[in-house]
């Protein structure tokens, strides 16, 4: 009897998580309040751009993102602590030059992929910092 109702327990669990994992929403509504019977039929209407379409909840999004953004920018006090941070990214800026020259002079000649990769993210890294310094600089 145990066996039984822990399998049953088991099959209801996988069961759960399928439907979970496939967005499985038969007999329910979305979010403007239409009817859907499985997410695969929404996939020819989230082309149009009318109110139930990709284009339909822009300004929604847009004003969610602005608030998150205004959220942050009221959280770091850029103008306050502009030069902490600027501080801060000039020595991670030095770290990554530090790891990029440590990086060249180790190339593992017999694998130098793997360093060029490693040298190629550190660089993108130092991209990324330059790019938070101008921020930081126009705000």
């Amino acid at each position: 009897m145990d066996m039984t109702l822990v399998l049953f327990l088991f099959i209801c669990f996988i069961a759960y998580v399928c439907f979970v994992n496939y967005n499985y929403s038969e007999g329910f509504t979305d979010a403007s309040g239409n009817r859907r019977t499985s997410t695969s039929s929404s996939s020819s209407s989230s082309t149009n751009s009318g109110p139930n379409g990709i284009a339909g909840n822009a300004s929604t999004y847009a004003a969610n993102l602005k608030a998150t953004s205004v959220k942050l920018a009221d959280t770091l006090l850029i103008t306050k602590y502009r030069s902490d941070y600027e501080s801060a990214i000039m020595n991670a800026e030095e770290l990554v030059n530090h790891l990029m020259l440590q990086t060249t002079l180790s190339i593992n000649t017999a694998k130098p992929q793997e360093t060029i990769e490693k040298l190629v993210a550190l660089h993108r890294a130092q991209a990324a910092l330059n790019a938070v310094m101008k921020f930081v600089d126009s705000s």
